[in-house]
């Protein structure tokens, strides 16, 4: 099969390579569409992230067609829709044309979904809805969102509204990333441009002048380390990104805070396959019963080097323009 291959120190290279053989309880799929994340060029740069890597092969969410399914494989036939976050629980990455996967990871694409906004709901849905159920809010809580505008956020932000919470201040860096958070129903008077408005005064007055229950850092680093200055004594504190700083870490130390690290990894290191599939099928409910749209999605190219380069690239520099980016796979 065609997959993006990256070697050992960072390069991309499209080449053929060996297809997935399925275990027992295993699906075989066809990929159509492949989803791009902050993550996938974190782990060619971040020394932490990289050690996350299970496969030269990168990606961590796709949709595509069932081709073949093991001997255990009790919910799913071959030539079923299907989507997945795979973390690292699948074959390779899905930058590629093929992926062996359990099928306990796996949901059956709904049909009002295309295959490409299939393809660019698991990371960022199931990130912000372990986010959302992880805060367990009160209507008195106040909430702070750096980054809003990005897949996570938007999502996180689709997930409070759909849940009768708006206490939020969300911090965007361009005024197409504000249009896109207004578009999902996020007031002006919530949002702080981060480029053009001095982010803890602002965040401070649209607060009433409190400092927040709950801050969600989708960001890191320096944004961070403001973040966690506006965070309250024994507050929360969730990390998103594991891009704390040494100054960071002082801060929220100092302040007593609750920490909490939004990682889907811990869920396949423990097995407890379940927390995919429920994730999954409570986003497509969600969205089906029209509390919560699917991302805004952009298709940005075909499978090859240019375009995962691109995409990287347009994350890295935040120039999503508050749209998920999807690959094309396979056609069908």
């Amino acid at each position: 099969m065609k997959a993006i291959i990256a070697d050992n120190i960072g390069r991309l290279h499209l080449e053929n390579v060996n297809g997935p053989t399925i275990k027992q309880e295993e699906l075989l799929i066809k990929i159509v569409a492949s989803g791009f994340n902050p993550i996938d060029y974190q782990m060619l740069e971040n020394e932490l992230e990289r050690k996350l890597m299970h496969s030269p092969i990168l990606g961590r969410e796709f949709s595509g067609i069932v081709v073949e399914v093991g001997e255990k494989v009790k919910d799913f036939k071959v030539g079923d829709a299907v989507f997945s976050g795979s973390g690292s629980m699948g074959s390779n990455g899905t930058y590629a044309e093929y992926i062996a996967i359990r099928e306990s990871v796996v949901a059956h694409k709904p049909i009002f979904l295309s295959f490409e906004q299939a393809a660019g709901i698991p990371s960022v849905g199931l990130t912000a809805l372990q986010s959302f159920n992880r805060m367990k809010l009160q209507n008195t809580d106040s909430v702070l969102i750096t980054g809003a505008a990005g897949g996570v956020g938007a999502m996180l932000i689709k997930i409070l509204l759909a849940n009768n919470f708006s206490n939020f201040i969300v911090t965007a860096g361009n005024e197409e990333s504000i249009q896109a958070l207004v578009e999902i129903g996020v007031k002006h008077n919530q949002i702080i441009n981060y480029k053009t408005d001095v982010v803890e005064t602002f965040a401070l007055a649209k607060n009433n002048q409190q400092k927040f229950d709950f801050v969600v850092d989708l960001v890191g680093n320096e944004i961070g380390e403001i973040a966690a200055r506006l965070l309250k004594s024994n507050g929360t504190f969730l990390d998103v990104t594991a891009l704390s700083t040494v100054e960071s870490r002082e801060i929220l130390f100092n302040k007593g805070a609750v920490i909490m690290n939004i990682s889907n990894y811990v869920y396949s290191a423990d097995k407890n396959y379940a927390y995919y599939k429920n994730g999954l099928l409570e986003l497509v409910r969600l969205i089906e019963n029209e509390l919560v749209t699917p991302p805004n999605i952009e298709i940005i190219g075909q499978l090859n080097t240019e375009t995962v380069v691109k995409a990287h690239e347009r994350l890295r520099l935040n120039k999503t323009k508050g749209k998920k980016l999807i690959m094309q796979v396979n056609t069908i």
